[in-house]
């Protein structure tokens, strides 16, 4: 598995971990923090505000790291989005600019994770009162774990319950296709072996990693800068239309894979553009000039189907 599925945040992608229990999902999640950029000062001011006005900012202080939030699969709908008696903002705003980990996804209420869709799509947080609308930033990047069944050893016959694999349909089923279709990569996380908590440390730290995430976010500002000057563009993935197919061009090779595989993966304008949006981060993670046909092959295949139907 390479090491950029798990540290996308150069360009906000969704991503959805699946994997037996103790996999490690929990644990990569939360080492999320420690590899994403500072919050430049204008972003910390605009971050800091919606934590003043939720009454989560301590002492007033400005907040200088990016949000990392997790809330409990048992959160109303109003806590996940917004709302309550006197309006305030949800987790998702919250995470404005940093994660959103929702562990154990299926556990979540059907109407908490299709009201995600919105946000996900928007990036902004809307609540609906009898005077007013109420509308909060909400552009995160959603990190999201579960188990492949409700027992979490599918295709283990010494773990597996006796209802596999009708339980994984069931279980897996509880997310819907759109919200599915909004998640950048998939990963599929083996479990840890007895022989794998020997094995030497990684080569590459977190501090490493942060590097190279820093430097790619350079190349991504300087990219969006020239394509779409004077437009507030953080990521790739806040591009669109025009500013998207210039970023993301891929080499005729790229786009030749990437016209055969619209057509055989059956791929909506949603997961093609987030195709899109996801290759020239790799691009840019790889100190590339030109997204070509690997980081296109790369972003299809983090978009293979975990899920059983």
């Amino acid at each position: 598995m390479r090491l950029t599925s798990l540290n996308p945040y150069t360009g906000i992608n969704n991503l959805l971990m699946s994997g037996p229990p103790g996999a490690g999902k929990s644990m990569l999640a939360a080492r999320l923090p420690g590899i994403l950029p500072p919050l430049s000062p204008a972003e910390a001011l605009e971050v800091s505000m919606i934590h003043s006005l939720a009454g989560t900012l301590e002492e007033g202080r400005i907040l200088r790291r990016r949000p990392f939030r997790d809330p409990h699969h048992s959160a109303s709908l109003a806590a996940l989005i917004g709302g309550g008696a006197r309006a305030k903002p949800g987790e998702v705003s919250l995470a404005h600019l940093g994660v959103l980990f929702l562990d154990e996804l299926p556990e979540f209420a059907r109407p908490t994770l299709e009201a995600l869709r919105q946000p996900l799509e928007t990036g902004h947080a809307v609540v609906a009162r009898a005077q007013a609308h109420v509308t909060w930033p909400a552009r995160f990047q959603l990190i999201a774990a579960m188990n492949p069944c409700r027992c979490g050893y599918l295709g283990d016959p010494g773990l597996a319950c006796n209802r596999a694999p009708r339980c994984a349909g069931e279980y897996q089923g509880k997310i819907s296709g759109p919200l599915h279709d909004r998640m950048d990569l998939h990963v599929e996380v083996p479990a840890v072996e007895a022989a794998d908590l020997t094995l030497p440390a990684a080569a590459e730290n977190s501090a490493d990693i942060a590097a190279r995430v820093a430097q790619a976010r350079g190349i991504q500002a300087e990219h969006l800068a020239a394509e779409a000057p004077g437009e507030k563009i953080r990521t790739n993935a806040e591009a669109d239309g025009e500013v998207l197919e210039r970023i993301a061009a891929p080499d005729p090779p790229g786009r030749a894979l990437l016209t055969e595989a619209a057509e055989k993966m059956r791929l909506g304008a949603r997961g093609y553009h987030r195709v899109l949006r996801v290759a020239p981060t790799l691009a840019d993670l790889d100190g590339a000039d030109t997204v070509t046909r690997l980081h296109i092959a790369e972003a299809l295949g983090h978009r293979r189907p975990m899920m059983a139907r």
